[in-house]
């Protein structure tokens, strides 16, 4: 099994109010050596917004902004924005995050040319009810899982609960001339491509909705990720396909614990996966992994890379930022050890 190395913790909260709670589930873009971080940044209360911190290497934070990168400011977003992913493509800066109004999590989006100056665009997933997408997710060969969770959140939540599509991430460059695209519905996490974000209205989404299962690119199949998995990281791309980082959560009596996986997609088909860790990358056993905010937690989001090593930027117990690294080229190829003969991959 692949050794990760765990660095520690990078960053804590503060005592300006709107990081006063947690700092956790970094955004990375990573320029030479240096690091753009954006993160989410809770105060009481449960508000977050987007804080904005830069590192001079691996590890050393350099600067780290007073005060919030990014706020709510429409409906969909009042209560807060949350887990922010960043990608350059093609010369423009693409940032994706939460918008949690205090009942429904959308994901939003923003853009610009420059990393710090980056304009809101409004939402970029379904807004609709979760019984209205269940009308079309009927018309795909679907496992029962995924009406278990809509029953879950109706009742936990309130009846006309929206879709919670969370965990969208690019690819950091466009592939076939399309936009490409991680979206989560639980418990899988599914793939889609578009030519401009204006396809991404109420009939794109009824249409891919209705073909949902043929989208499913990494679904749970091993025991760290029994619940159901998750968004990480931005695709890394290798000469030996796409690595991407995720998280899987394992389901027990004694609660939910949060790990980090890896799968390896094909380079020129990403729908099709040729590795998948049957054992996590790393998982929560250190302190500020175990107790926090919420316990047990590791989660991946941003990654950078220096030398051979990929450095690995997660949320701890979702009050923390804490770093880990593992050599790239190994990964790789422990993952394509890992490959078809498994079980089944998809197809191109």
């Amino acid at each position: 099994m692949i050794k990760t190395k765990k660095h520690g913790v990078i960053m804590e909260p503060t005592d300006r109010e709107f990081e006063s709670r947690g700092v956790l589930n970094p955004g990375c873009y990573q320029d030479g050596d240096d690091i753009h971080m954006f993160y989410r940044a809770v105060r009481w209360g449960n508000r977050s917004s987007i804080g904005y911190a830069k590192l001079d290497g691996p590890m050393d934070v350099s600067y780290r902004m007073n005060k919030p990168f990014m706020t709510p400011q429409y409906k969909y977003e009042r209560y807060g924005l949350e887990d922010p992913r960043i990608v350059n493509i093609e010369g423009t800066f693409y940032m994706t995050y939460v918008a949690y109004d205090g009942r429904d999590a959308l994901t939003a989006y923003a853009t610009g040319k420059h990393i710090t100056r980056l304009r809101k665009r409004g939402l970029l997933t379904p807004t609709m009810s979760y019984t209205e997408a269940e009308k079309w997710m009927r018309y795909s060969r679907l496992k029962d899982k995924y009406h278990w969770f809509a029953s879950y959140y109706r009742d936990i939540l309130y009846e006309g609960v929206k879709l919670r599509d969370k965990d969208v991430i690019l690819f950091p460059r466009k592939i076939g001339g399309k936009f490409v695209m991680f979206h989560r519905i639980v418990p899988d996490m599914q793939l889609v491509s578009f030519h401009s974000f204006s396809d991404l209205n109420n009939d794109f989404w009824i249409k891919h909705l209705k073909n949902l299962s043929r989208s499913v690119v990494i679904e749970p199949r091993f025991w760290y990720e029994t619940r159901n998995v998750g968004g990480g990281c931005p695709p890394v791309e290798t000469k030996k396909g796409w690595l991407v980082i995720y998280h899987g959560v394992q389901d027990s009596n004694e609660g939910k614990t949060y790990h980090a996986g890896a799968v390896l997609l094909s380079k020129h088909s990403p729908r099709k996966v040729i590795g998948h860790l049957k054992n996590p990358l790393f998982s929560p056993s250190e302190d500020w992994e175990l107790e926090g905010t919420v316990d047990d937690v590791v989660f991946p989001t941003g990654t950078a890379i220096f030398g051979k090593r990929l450095y690995i930027y997660y949320g701890a117990a979702d009050k923390r930022i804490a770093v880990a690294s593992v050599n790239m080229s190994s990964l790789v190829d422990e993952l394509l050890e890992n490959g078809p003969r498994d079980g089944n991959f998809g197809s191109d």
